[in-house]
């Protein structure tokens, strides 16, 4: 293949060695398993959605040529899952022998000239239809006709495959730093697999002998291990107790009471979308001794207190979760966060005092000795009842009323196929909190959306602007060049 896209830099590593890293990942981990397991619960899906708005409307040629490249740089967009009907062995990722590009990707033209609310309710659509589970689990849309001659490419991709970071990183190394064409590496089609789910079992039960020996001695080693270790070490019965605790508070009830404005729950999604000047985002941090998570999670939190006095309710506290990465710099693709789980002031009116409060609990979270506890307790759930793990993950999910995710986005101008990407927006899964907020930057600028359950949300229009409101009560901590860039939605209409 040629003139699809200008070579690699070196910054972002050599392509072959990007694929083999992530194409290692064959088998789905017990917490990536059981997000695919608890969708039989379709209020559980796990999609994502990230929406590229181009300054152009990029060759349509190109970019199924791009993608097809990638496709074969990138071996998961090509896998699909082949899970042991017998539950004896771990799902597992293998090439789709019978994979389509022209499945996965698809073109729409929006009658002249087109919205931003358009665009946003073809990624509500695409967000809210189930994957087909004998494909891999990816789909994109090209949407052209929006005002001055601009397009849209959504990106849906189920979070078993990688998480937010991981996501980043598969648009850092497919979208190119300039616009002209170039001559990629020439990338043979991955070899198709003909493994079966009977095959996959049979292999299991062959093995199963074998693997229960070498179980026993595991968990023998590892009692005499802790046995050995506890002797020796006198604090580490101290740390067992914190890790106790710890794994206590993980497991226990929200951190606050639910919000009674937001109890109903419905399949329903709505979408919304935020710009925010990252410079003052990061000023208005500073000037309360925070960093920019503090600063924007003070944001949002702002703006569902402003949310609930406007339908006559007063709030002192409600429940926030959110991811917590654990990813290496040298890691691709995969899952590598964990959750936690905060009360936020919601009742707190200075702005300042927020960011310092949220603060000092999101590091408290962080610093919790059993942060990490789904990867214990992930392969007990995957082994109950599909049913039953579904309303035990539901219990939890529900109780969250706002759910909020903080990714570094791409610091570099960025194309696709000759287009440039203007603004990046990133809509996280969200099965079953009330309400959720995403920041990505985005070349200076922070990109935020809005998901809420239209249910629990039916005035959504007036939940993105509380929300726009309590981001800018922030930034107005600071006068950055004369005063703050008030927080705006991006309508991008005629």
């Amino acid at each position: 293949m040629t003139s699809v896209r200008p070579p690699m830099s070196e910054s972002r590593g050599d392509p072959a060695h990007i694929a083999a890293t992530w194409a290692a990942n064959r088998t789905l981990s017990p917490f990536e398993h059981l997000m695919l397991r608890t969708e039989a619960n379709p209020m559980l899906r796990s999609t994502g959605v990230v929406l590229c708005l181009l300054d152009s409307s990029p060759d349509h040629d190109r970019v199924t040529a791009a993608h097809e490249w990638a496709s074969r740089l990138l071996v998961p967009l090509r896998h699909r899952v082949v899970e042991d009907p017998l539950g004896l062995s771990a799902p597992r990722w293998v090439v789709d022998q019978d994979f389509d590009l022209g499945y996965h990707m698809r073109f729409v033209r929006l009658p002249e000239p087109g919205s931003m609310a358009q665009v946003l309710e073809i990624a509500q659509v695409l967000a809210m239809s189930p994957f087909d589970r004998a494909r891999p689990l990816w789909e994109a849309v090209l949407v052209d006709g929006l005002a001055d001659g601009r397009s849209a490419f959504l990106l849906k991709i189920h979070h078993s495959i990688t998480d937010g970071e991981g996501t980043v990183q598969m648009f850092d190394i497919l979208h190119s730093e300039q616009a002209e064409p170039g001559h990629a590496t020439h990338l043979p089609v991955p070899v198709p697999e003909r493994t079966s789910g009977t095959s996959l079992a049979a292999r299991a039960l062959l093995a199963a002998p074998r693997h229960a020996v070498a179980e026993a001695l595991g968990v023998s080693r590892r009692l005499s291990g802790m046995a050995a270790h506890v002797a020796s070490r006198p604090q580490s019965l101290v740390e067992s107790v914190r890790y106790a605790q710890s794994l206590a508070r993980m497991l226990g009830g929200p951190p606050a009471p639910a919000s009674p404005l937001l109890e109903q729950r419905s399949l329903g999604r709505r979408f919304g979308v935020i710009e925010v000047p990252l410079a003052d985002l990061r000023a208005a941090a500073k000037s309360a001794g925070g960093t920019v998570n503090d600063a924007f999670l003070a944001g949002i939190v702002g703006g569902m207190r402003l949310y609930h006095e406007r339908h006559g309710i007063d709030l002192h506290e409600l429940t926030l979760s959110f991811p917590i990465s654990l990813r290496k710099s040298d890691e691709h693709g995969s899952n590598r966060f964990a959750g936690a789980r905060i009360a936020v002031p919601v009742g707190e009116r200075d702005p300042r005092a927020r960011i310092k409060l949220i603060g000092a609990r999101t590091r408290a979270a962080r610093d919790e000795p059993a942060l990490n506890f789904m990867d214990a307790i992930s392969p007990l759930l995957t082994r109950l009842p599909t049913a039953l793990s579904g309303r035990l993950t539901e219990t939890v999910t529900r109780s969250i009323d706002l759910q909020a995710s903080n990714v570094r986005g791409l610091n570099r101008e960025a194309y696709l196929a000759g287009a440039r990407v203007e603004r990046m927006f990133a809509f996280g899964a969200a099965p079953g909190p009330a309400t959720m907020a995403t920041l990505i930057s985005h070349n200076g600028i922070s990109c935020i959306t809005t998901t809420v359950n239209a249910a629990a949300v039916p005035d959504d229009g007036l939940f993105v602007d509380c929300m726009r409101d309590g981001l800018s009560e922030v930034t107005s901590l600071t006068q950055r060049n004369g005063g703050p860039a008030a927080a705006r939605s991006a309508t991008y209409d005629a």
